[in-house]
């Protein structure tokens, strides 16, 4: 290793330390720092999910450092100048709606008296759809021969199959074109996956795709979770016309209503790059009241930026949750911002 990189791994675990993290915590004053969950291990070898362990670690961590656990309701409130300044404040965000989040992760959670907010495909858990880039993954593994050839927005593809790596380089590799190109456009590529696979997609996810129910959404929500919408069918909201922006919008907040007893009036943009929504999606997302959006841009939530710019709290960023404890501490205490800083000095 590098003495660079012990050097820093170092710096990480003193961070750690009580004393150091709680100075370095009042150093950042009132931030936020919103986290970003997706899968959680369950016992499927192919879900690449967040250890129970890690989670159980940085609950453990956080609790035990006095860190003020929120729902995004009450943080975004308090960004915006309702109630008393926030101080080491952390909020928990989880995407897509899976089976494992409410197996896993609520039970984590309620151990540790820890509020949290799933962000719903209200499609999925009604069984209508499941996650398309599971169904790149689900064809991809489940294809036959050496080699899988497809095309994609009339680009031919080849992707060697004969080693298990050369299998995850392509359900990387297609799921990120896919991306990028019109929703139509995306449907018609996975079903020429599927046919180049030469095996049927199943109609419903399979059991390691499975979404939570509704009936354990709101058991979920008895034991201190949040529910917020993510469009009826994740799309990237770009890549759709402006009736069908509306539509996964309003549709999957009124149905997320109609199933949970506190729906969360907060929204969370499929994927959540700076090209995937725009003001078409802030400006319905304002007309129905929502009090606020995520994106997966990493930063903190900032009451000095949204005093001076309200619009902020459409486009709050947040850090995806590392397993590494003294990175997550990194993220809570403002070292990150402080590392930014310096990053941005020495580039002048």
């Amino acid at each position: 290793m590098a003495i660079s990189e012990r050097l820093k791994r170092l710096v990480l675990q003193v961070m750690t330390v009580p004393p150091v993290a709680a100075a370095s915590a009042w150093l950042h004053g009132s931030r936020a720092t919103i986290l970003m969950l997706h899968r959680f291990q369950n016992g499927f070898p192919s879900v690449d999910g967040f250890p129970p362990e890690d989670f159980r670690r940085i609950l453990t961590w956080l609790r035990r450092n006095n860190y003020e656990l929120l729902d995004l309701e009450s943080l975004i409130r308090r960004l915006m100048g309702e109630g008393p300044p926030l101080r080491r404040a952390v909020s928990f965000t989880i995407d897509d709606g899976y089976s494992d989040q409410f197996e896993v992760a609520t039970p984590l959670l309620a151990e540790f008296d820890a509020p949290a907010n799933v962000f719903l495909t209200t499609g999925f858990l009604d069984g209508k759809v499941w996650h398309w880039w599971d169904q790149v993954e689900y064809l991809v593994h489940q294809a036959k021969g050496p080699a899988l050839n497809v095309r994609l927005d009339g680009t031919e593809l080849r992707y060697d199959l004969a080693a298990r790596a050369g299998r995850a380089r392509a359900v990387t590799d297609f799921t990120e074109r896919c991306k990028w190109v019109r929703d139509p456009l995306r449907v018609q590529a996975i079903q020429a996956l599927e046919a180049a696979a030469n095996t049927p997609l199943p109609s419903s996810a399979p059991p390691c795709y499975r979404s939570m129910s509704w009936d354990e959404a709101r058991k979920a929500e008895q034991r201190g979770v949040r529910f917020g919408p993510q469009t009826v069918t994740h799309p990237i909201l770009s890549r759709v016309d402006d009736q069908q922006a509306e539509w996964e919008i309003t549709a999957s907040w009124y149905r997320l209503r109609e199933e949970v007893s506190r729906p969360l009036p907060v929204f969370c943009f499929p994927n959540g790059l700076v090209s995937d929504f725009g003001e078409r999606e802030i400006e319905v997302i304002r007309r129905l009241g929502f009090l606020g959006a995520l994106t997966c841009r990493s930063g903190y939530a900032d009451p000095t930026l949204l005093a001076w710019n309200p619009e902020a709290r459409f486009r709050l960023p947040r850090f995806a949750t590392p397993q590494y404890l003294p990175r997550l501490v990194q993220f809570v205490s403002g070292l990150e911002r402080l590392k930014d800083k310096l990053r941005r000095t020495e580039r002048i």
